[in-house]
Order: structure tokens, then sequence, then C-alpha cells
């Protein structure tokens, strides 16, 4: 059973380090959808507003290595294996 980075959408500020960080390019920012914003926490939501709505997403899981550099490198600790 391996594990898998998972973004907590509550905390992610687009800070781009675990994009950067990656060695592998598991992640890319993309925009929230409407219903992503709609499960948000209020303080989440006020974050998404402030960063233009944008996130990281995991775009490419099979890639991942479970390294954990990702999880270290986002200063909101958003970032999580599972």
């Amino acid at each position: 059973m391996s594990l898998l980075p998972v973004i907590d959408r509550n905390r992610c500020e687009d800070k781009r380090a675990c994009v950067e960080m990656c060695p592998n390019s598991v992640f890319e920012i993309g925009v929230l959808t409407a219903e992503e914003k709609r499960g948000l926490s209020l303080r989440g939501q006020l974050k998404a507003w402030a960063h233009g709505g944008k996130q990281a997403y995991v775009v490419r899981p099979d890639a991942c290595n479970e390294c954990g550099i990702c999880v270290s490198a986002c200063p909101e600790g958003a970032v999580y294996l599972e």
C-alpha cells in the first residue's frame, strides 16, 4: 500500500513550494472550482479569495515516490501523505 499526497484545501495558499520542490512533477497550480470553494471553511474561503482562487493540485499521483519533500516544503502545512 503506497502513500499519496493530499492537499488540504483550507490551508493551501498557492505558495507553489510543492510544485517547485517535487522531483517528480506531481503537482500543478490550478483554479478552484465553484464546488471546491463551497466546501471550504470561512477561513479557507478568505485564503482562496486572497490568492485568486489558485491552489496546488495533485495531477500525477502515480509519479509520487513518497519522498515527503512536498510535506516539508509547504509553508502552510497543506500537503500530507495518506
